[in-house]
C-alpha cells in the first residue's frame, strides 16, 4: 500500500525479493490534476501496472465490501509506505504477520505526518528509518527494525525522504523473512520519548526575519519542495530557493546587503541569511547574481 514516488522502490524490492510474491498493490483513487482536471495515477499504482500487479482503489475500508475484496488476497503481511491513509482495526487483523510501515525518522522521535521535515527542523544530525507494526494510533505501534541515517547539510526534505525510504526498502527485506520466521521480534515505542509533527502548511513557509540565519536556513531546506520558503518584495512573493547562513554577521531584520563571499545576504534575527538562488513571483529561477543585473534596486531594500 502505498501513493507518492519515493514508495515505489518499495514496491521494487518486494517484487524483486525471491522469497516475496506481491498479490496486489493498493493506492488511493485516481484524483483530478492541472488545469484540464483530467484523471492522473499515482507513481505507484503506475509502477504496479508496468510489473503486471493487479491494482486496487478503494475510496475507503470503512465498508465491508472493501474489507472482503482485501481479505480474498489471503495476505501474510500488508506492508505499507506512505499509503496516506490510517487502517482501520478490522483491516489490521488480516495478515497473520500483521502491516508493517515504513516510517521514514527513529521513533518514537517525529511521528505523525511530517517526520523528514522535522527531524531537519530540529537540527538533528541522525535520524533514519522504522519498519513498525501498524496498530490503531497514530505511528504508536512495536517497532520491528530501525536503522540510522546521517543528515548532511545538503539534504532537504525531498532528497533525504527518497534516502530513507531506499533505506526502508533494504531494511524491510532483510527483516521480512526472520519476521515472518519468529526470529525478529517487535520491541514496544517508550510514549515518554515520544516528539510529534504536524501537517505542513503553506503559512509556515512565510520567512520571519526575526528568527535566526539558522533557523531559517533549515526551514528551507525542511520546506523543500512544499511549501519552500518565502518573503515578499514590494508587493511580490520572492521564493529563496538556495540559502546558507552566515555568523558572525548582523544587519537589520529583513534588511537586504551583501558580503564579501556572498552578492545577497539578509538581516536576521541572529547572523544574515546569504541567498545563491532565488526567483520572484511570475519569474525563472536565477542566481543571486543574475538578479542583482535584473534588480540594482534590490540591495538596501526591506522583505516582509
Amino acid at each position: 500500500m502505498g501513493t507518492p514516488s519515493f514508495a515505489v522502490p518499495v514496491l521494487d524490492a518486494l517484487y524483486e525479493c525471491r522469497e516475496v510474491e506481491v498479490a496486489a498493490v493498493y493506492t488511493p483513487p485516481d484524483r483530478k490534476r492541472g488545469r484540464g482536471q483530467t484523471l492522473e495515477a499515482c507513481p505507484v499504482k503506475a509502477r504496479g501496472e508496468e510489473l503486471g500487479i493487479p491494482v486496487v482503489q478503494p475510496g475507503t475500508f470503512r465498508n465491508a465490501e472493501a474489507v472482503s475484496e482485501l481479505e480474498s488476497y489471503r495476505p501474510d503481511a500488508i506492508v505499507v509506505a506512505a499509503y496516506g491513509r490510517l487502517l482501520p482495526a478490522d483491516v489490521l487483523a488480516i495478515p497473520r504477520y500483521g502491516c508493517l510501515n515504513l516510517h521514514p525518522s527513529l521513533l518514537p522521535k517525529h511521528r505523525g505526518p511530517a517526520p523528514v521535515a522535522g527531524a531537519i527542523l530540529a537540527g538533528d544530525a541522525v535520524t533514519g528509518v522504522s519498519v513498525m507494526l501498524l496498530d490503531e494510533g497514530m505511528d504508536t505501534g512495536p517497532i520491528v527494525a530501525q536503522r540510522e541515517r546521517r543528515v548532511e547539510d545538503s539534504n532537504d526534505a525531498a532528497t533525504l525522504t527518497e534516502t530513507l525510504f531506499a533505506d526502508g526498502a533494504a531494511l524491510l527485506i532483510e527483516t521480512l523473512p526472520g519476521w515472518a520466521e519468529g526470529s525478529v521480534s517487535a520491541e514496544a515505542q517508550d510514549d515518554e520519548r515520544a516528539t510529534y509533527t504536524s501537517k505542513l502548511e503553506r503559512a509556515d513557509g512565510m520567512a520571519d526575519w526575526g528568527l535566526s540565519a539558522e533557523i531559517l536556513a533549515r526551514r528551507q531546506r525542511a520546506y523543500t519542495p512544499w511549501p519552500g520558503l518565502y518573503t515578499t518584495w514590494e508587493g511580490s512573493e520572492l521564493k529563496l530557493l538556495e540559502v546558507a547562513a552566515v555568523s558572525g554577521v548582523n544587519a537589520e531584520p529583513g534588511r537586504v546587503s551583501s558580503t564579501s563571499d556572498y552578492e545577497i545576504a539578509v538581516g536576521t534575527g541572529d547572523g544574515l541569511l546569504a541567498v545563491r538562488r532565488l526567483q520572484l513571483a511570475g519569474r525563472r529561477p536565477s542566481s543571486g547574481g543574475d538578479f542583482l543585473r535584473g534588480y540594482p534596486e534590490f540591495p538596501g531594500s526591506m522583505l516582509v
